[in-house]
Order: structure tokens, then C-alpha cells, then sequence
């Protein structure tokens, strides 16, 4: 019997369901809230560029009854996080579903506003701080979910340094730091599960879109040397689908009512780069317990937020 496959029409009817999407104006998140939003549910794009987010809104308008807003949030500054995080709670009595999406990805040394490695302080902490901040709006939601969007380029990643998060003392890697920035977002997301087990509706679930032809995917390719893009260019066609596949992960993740808590959703094709969304494994480095609870304790000493679990 052949095996099914999760498609855009298996996503459920959304309607009374509320959507915060980070980075939801382009590429995996756009297709993601797009598709969230045909659906019924009411939409929220967290973006840093408000104009991209409006030119977004108002192409994802276009369908019917469609409900979509924007909402400023730069993951790189805690001030902005606070603040994007007030405003949602001050318009927004409940939270169904926070898809944490947006990224960086391979980027030159930089710091935050606050001072954190660019890739860890945007991937994770602004993440980290935001779920923190809206989580006691999903908690009594039934079926809401915090779902984080991961890379299979976490295996890359770690182990990750916890007395040098920044990359005071080490030569900068901007590969090594996405790998960890990403495997941190798995890492989250499985210590976030075992402290909601029990405590309410809400669970947390990863996902990774594969390789996927994104904006962000085609600058990562630009930043590395000749030779990588010239033999990337030959084997493109076997790694990259389009971003609306992409995007099929992290619905399946949000929407799909037998996807359980803690649970990694990724391509079912060759290396997980193309395909349909199934459970899939992450690295044996990204379930270590007790680097998840480090990671847990430095994440709140460097954003100052508690979570509520």
C-alpha cells in the first residue's frame, strides 16, 4: 500500500484559531501564514521591516474573508521583543499557535542590540524571550501550539560553548554559529515540552523546511566561496523545492491533530532536503537533557524572562 502523504489539503479548517508568525513576509513564513490564513484563522506577521510586512499583508488579503495584521518585532533587540510582546498581549486574549520562523542564516560577525552573537541572539534568545513573554495566552487554549522552526544545519551546530555563547574567545565560524543557533531551537523546544507535560493544552513542536528557495537560502549560497556555489548549482535541483513545500513542515507541525509534543518534523525525501512533512530525528547531540537545562538557565540570565512552567 502506498505510503500517504500530508499535503496542503490535509490542513484543517482555523477559523477562531489566532496565528503569530515571526518573519510571516517572506519565504517559509509567508507561505505558512498564508496558508494559515486561507484557512481562516486570524494571522498576525511579527516582521522587523514594516513595509515588507504591509506589502505581504495585504497580497495574503487577496483571499476571501482573509484576516491578517502586522506587527513589528525585531528579534535582535529585547526592547523590541518586550514591546511587540505588549502589544500582542494589550490586542490578544489568546494565542493559538506562536510559529517561531524568522532567522538569520551564515551572516558575517555581528552582535544584537543587546550585546549576543547575531545568529544565537536572533534564532534563540529573541525567540526564547517572545515565547516566554506570550505564554500564558496559549496555556488555557486548547490544542495551541509553540512551534519552532529548526534547520537540518543543527548538525553542525554544537556542542555549544556555554562559557563563550558570544564568540569572545574562539575565531568566529559563521556556519559552526547558525549550527548552533539552530540546534539551540531544538534544544528549546524539547526542554519547553517536558516543562508543559502536565500543565495545561499547549505543546511544543519543531520543524525544518528542508532546503528551500528563500530569499534567505539564496544569500547563505552568495556568502560562501566560488567553488561551493559552482557545485551547488549542479546538484540544486536535487536539494531545493519550492518555498511552498518548505513551508508544508511547519503547518503539519501547527495544524495536524495527530502531531504530538516534542516531536521534529522535517522532508520525507533524500537527506530530508525535498519532499512531504513526517517525524523526523534530530541529532544525538540536540537531546542531551542536561544541555538542554544549561542552555535553559543561560537563556533566561541573558533575556531576563521566567516562563510561567
Amino acid at each position: 500500500m502506498p505510503r500517504q502523504r500530508w499535503t496542503l489539503a490535509d490542513v484543517p479548517d482555523q477559523r477562531g484559531r489566532v496565528a503569530v508568525v515571526t518573519g510571516g513576509n517572506t519565504g517559509i513564513g509567508f507561505e505558512t501564514a498564508k496558508v494559515l490564513a486561507a484557512r481562516g484563522a486570524s494571522v498576525v506577521l511579527a516582521v522587523r521591516d514594516m513595509d515588507r510586512g504591509k506589502r505581504a499583508a495585504a497580497e495574503i488579503a487577496v483571499t476571501p474573508g482573509a484576516d491578517v495584521t502586522v506587527q513589528h518585532l525585531d528579534l535582535a533587540s529585547l526592547a523590541s521583543v518586550r514591546a511587540a510582546a505588549d502589544e500582542l498581549r494589550a490586542t490578544r486574549d489568546r494565542i493559538d499557535l506562536l510559529i517561531n520562523n524568522a532567522g538569520i542564516m551564515y551572516a558575517p560577525r555581528k552582535t544584537t542590540a543587546d550585546g549576543f552573537e547575531m545568529q544565537f541572539g536572533t534564532n534563540h534568545l529573541g525567540h526564547f524571550a517572545l515565547t516566554g513573554l506570550l505564554l500564558d495566552r496559549m496555556l488555557r487554549i486548547p490544542g495551541s501550539r509553540v512551534v519552532t522552526v529548526s534547520s537540518a544545519g543543527h548538525r553542525q551546530g554544537g556542542p555549544i560553548d556555554f562559557d563563550d555563547i558570544n564568540w569572545n574567545t574562539r575565531e568566529y565560524s559563521r556556519v559552526a554559529a547558525y549550527g548552533n543557533s539552530k540546534l539551540a531551537n531544538l534544544m528549546f523546544t524539547y526542554e519547553l515540552q517536558r516543562r508543559l507535560s502536565g500543565t495545561g493544552e499547549t505543546v511544543a513542536v519543531a520543524a525544518h523546511p528542508g532546503g528551500s528557495d528563500t530569499g534567505g537560502s539564496r544569500t547563505s549560497v552568495a556568502r560562501q566561496p566560488l567553488y561551493f556555489r559552482a557545485l551547488f548549482a549542479l546538484v540544486r535541483p536535487l536539494l531545493i523545492q519550492p518555498a511552498e513545500m518548505g513551508a508544508l513542515p511547519s503547518l503539519r507541525a501547527a495544524t495536524d491533530p495527530t502531531v504530538q509534543g516534542g516531536q521534529y518534523l522535517g522532508p520525507d525525501g533524500f537527506q530530508e532536503s525535498r519532499g512531504h512533512p513526517k517525524v523526523v530525528e534530530s541529532s544525538a547531540r540536540s537531546y542531551d537533557m542536561a544541555a538542554q537545562r544549561r542552555l535553559w538557565t543561560i537563556s533566561e540570565e541573558l533575556t531576563g524572562v521566567t516562563f510561567s512552567v
